[in-house]
């Protein structure tokens, strides 16, 4: 089987890696030279390809881009892969993407004569690397049965049905998060007021019911004022948009998470989308 794999960063690359690892084929493309070396140096069955054109001839291509009209861009249109794969072959879009944009691309590839599967990630990077990464993954059962011995070497695969499905979970997990985040800032901002040590304050909440995720693991990161790249602030902004607009058309008003929308929105306009998503701390104390 020959594997192509569109995107080689902070996911895509990972994965990409397990194949690799695992001695499969794969054809790797990225915009960055320094990537793809990256990839192919976790074993000795990757090659690079110059042009994406040069995975029409694979079996199974993954994409692994930041957003939807990325994806869109290289798969659709007279130009795009899907009009140049061989018939029979299969896409799996690993990117987080609204369900309309899912849609779009799963009727494409069957017009194409092509099967279209959705795996949303559920972790980090680190996750990934270690093939750890729970994978949410929608469409065509028997064709995920199809490829699950390739799913298991990349990751936790987990069926959830349809592709609005695979896109829902990530969005909701992502939207939790995100929200989640933009609370602890805010709680944070109030104990700089009352003048806590931000360490100490976050090491009695531990015990608390303001314990969660974002806390035990952003929290050290914004009481040391890290803000180091990791999950960048414009890509949690652009997650919890893509999360609030599924909900839009499906009829939700989603209020809490729309008030942590506008804390993004506040902090990348003010510079800080390079940053960490902990950077929306920044724009919590405005």
């Amino acid at each position: 089987m020959q594997i192509g794999f569109i995107g080689a960063g902070l996911m895509g690359g990972p994965l990409a890696r397990n194949l690799i690892r695992a001695g499969k084929d794969v054809l790797v493309y990225d915009l960055s030279a320094e990537a793809i070396q990256r990839t192919l140096d976790a074993g000795t069955s990757g090659k690079a390809a110059t042009d994406i054109s040069n995975l029409s001839g694979c079996d199974v291509v993954f994409s692994s881009l930041p957003l939807p009209q990325h994806v869109t861009g290289v798969m659709l249109g007279d130009g795009g892969l899907y009009a140049k794969m061989k018939k029979g072959a299969t896409h799996i879009e690993l990117s987080t993407i609204d369900p309309g944009t899912s849609n779009e691309l799963k009727a494409a590839a069957e017009k194409h004569g092509l099967g279209y599967l959705q795996c949303t990630l559920g972790k980090t990077p680190a996750h990934a690397e270690k093939a750890e990464e729970p994978m949410f993954i929608g469409g065509d059962k028997a064709l995920v049965d199809k490829l699950g011995d390739i799913f298991k070497i990349i990751g936790i695969p987990n069926y959830v049905g349809s592709v609005d499905a695979a896109c829902a979970v990530k969005l909701i997990s992502n939207m939790i998060g995100m929200t989640n985040l933009a609370v602890l800032a805010e709680g944070i901002r109030v104990g700089d007021k009352a003048g806590l040590d931000r360490k100490l304050l976050l090491e009695l909440l531990t015990d608390t019911g303001a314990r969660s995720f974002q806390m035990d693991v952003r929290g050290p990161w914004i009481a040391n004022d890290d803000y180091a790249p990791r999950f960048g602030l414009d890509l949690a902004l652009k997650d919890v948009r893509l999360g609030l607009e599924m909900a839009r058309v499906w009829g939700q008003d989603l209020k809490a998470m729309e008030a942590a929308l506008e804390y993004y929105k506040q902090a990348s306009a003010e510079g800080f989308g390079k940053e960490d998503c902990n950077a929306v701390i920044k724009a919590v104390g405005k």
